[in-house]
C-alpha cells in the first residue's frame, strides 16, 4: 500500500525567517541610531572655553543663543503690545512714550542676559571678569561703539532731544525719528534717512527748534526797497504781509527793522512768530509772496544793483578806411 508523505511546513520557517531578518534590522538601526546620537552629544559637548572655571560648551553656547534671541523678540513684543494697551491710550509726551517703550524693550533684554548666563551656569557676582574682557576689547577699538551706547542712554534719560523734534546737528536740519543703542535716525527736510552717531549730540553743538516745549520759532525775510520809496508806507506794507499769513501769531505782533542802508536799496527785515519750527521755510516764502503781491498794489519798488561807468578820457575811435 502507498502513502504520501506530508508536506512539510513552509510558511512556518518563511515567518521565523523574516522575524530573524526584522531583529537583525532593528537592532544594526538602534546601534546606528545611538551612534549617530553619541556622535552629535559628543559633537555638542566640545569645549569651547572656560569662563569663571565654568567650561562652556557649544551646546551651552547655543542655547545662551536662543535665550537671548528669544528675550530680544520678546522685549519687542512687550514693547508693542504696552504701547497698544497703555501708552497709546495715554496723553502724554511723545519723546516720553518713545523712551518709556525703549527702555522697556532694554529692561527685558538685560533680563534675558541674566537668566541666559544663569542657565548656563555661571556666577553672575563674578562677571567683573567679563567686564574685564569687555574692557580689553575697548582697548582694541570699541571707544566708539562704548561711548555711542552710553550717549544713547544719556539722550534716553536727559531727554536733550526727543522722537519728532527738528533739530539741526552737523550743519543738517531734521526731524528726530528714531534714538537707538548706537545711533540716532533723523529725516533730512529732502526727506533722507541720515543716521548720527550718538555721541555726536552729546559731544557736539545741536540746535533744537522744540527743546523746553516751545515750538514757537522766529520767521525772518529780508527785501530792500528803492532809496525814493515811501517808507512808512513800506513798514506798513511789510508789517501787512505778515499778518496776512494764517499762521503768524498776533503776540507778539510782526516786526519791521530797517538794517541798513545798501548799494542801491533800504534794507528792511520783517520778523514773525510761528508755533510750529516744521513750517519755517514755507510761512516765510509764502510771506514773500505776500510781498511781491502787497508791493506791487502800492508801486513800491524793489531794485536791483545798478552800476554806473565814467570814463576819464574819450578815447576816439577811427574808422579805418579801407574797411569803409
Amino acid at each position: 500500500m502507498l502513502t504520501q508523505d506530508a508536506p512539510q511546513d513552509t510558511t512556518a520557517v518563511t515567518m521565523d525567517d523574516t522575524t530573524n531578518i526584522a531583529d537583525q534590522i532593528g537592532q544594526r538601526v538602534d546601534t546606528f541610531d545611538s551612534g549617530v546620537l553619541e556622535q552629535i552629544h559628543n559633537f555638542l559637548a566640545i569645549q569651547l572655553f572656560n569662563l569663571q572655571n565654568t567650561p562652556v560648551t557649544l551646546y551651552s553656547l547655543i542655547l545662551f543663543v536662543i535665550f537671548i534671541s528669544v528675550f530680544s523678540v520678546g522685549g519687542k513684543v512687550i514693547s508693542r503690545l504696552l504701547f497698544k494697551r497703555v501708552l497709546g491710550r495715554v496723553e502724554m509726551d511723545e519723546g516720553i512714550r518713545y523712551t518709556l517703550i525703549r527702555f522697556t524693550n532694554y529692561f527685558v533684554i538685560f533680563i534675558g542676559v541674566v537668566i541666559s548666563f544663569q542657565f548656563i551656569g555661571i556666577d553672575l557676582s563674578g562677571l567683573a571678569v567679563i567686564f574685564g574682557l569687555l574692557s580689553v576689547g575697548i582697548g582694541f577699538g570699541l571707544q566708539n561703539v562704548t561711548s555711542n551706547f552710553i550717549a544713547g542712554l544719556i539722550l534716553l534719560i536727559e531727554r536733550p532731544i526727543k522722537v519728532g523734534d527738528r533739530i539741526i546737528v552737523n550743519d543738517m536740519e531734521g526731524d528726530v525719528r528714531e534714538i537707538n543703542m548706537r545711533s540716532t535716525t533723523i529725516q533730512s527736510l529732502q526727506n533722507i534717512s541720515i543716521i548720527v552717531p550718538n555721541a555726536d549730540f552729546i559731544s557736539g553743538n545741536v540746535v533744537n527748534y522744540s527743546f523746553g516745549g516751545d515750538n514757537r520759532i522766529r520767521v525772518r525775510v529780508d527785501v530792500g526797497v528803492s532809496y525814493g520809496s515811501d517808507l512808512d508806507l513800506v513798514i506798513r506794507s511789510l508789517r501787512e504781509a505778515a499778518l496776512q499769513h494764517p499762521e503768524v501769531i498776533r503776540e507778539p505782533e510782526p516786526t519791521v527793522l530797517f538794517r541798513n542802508f545798501g548799494d542801491s536799496s533800504w534794507d528792511l527785515s520783517v520778523i514773525s512768530w510761528i508755533d510750529d519750527a516744521k513750517r519755517h521755510f514755507i510761512v516765510a516764502s509764502e510771506i514773500r509772496m505776500n510781498i511781491v503781491r502787497i508791493f506791487r498794489q502800492h508801486d513800491i519798488e524793489i531794485p536791483f544793483p545798478q552800476r554806473d561807468i565814467n570814463f576819464r578820457n574819450l578815447i576816439e575811435i577811427k574808422k579805418d578806411e579801407k574797411s569803409g
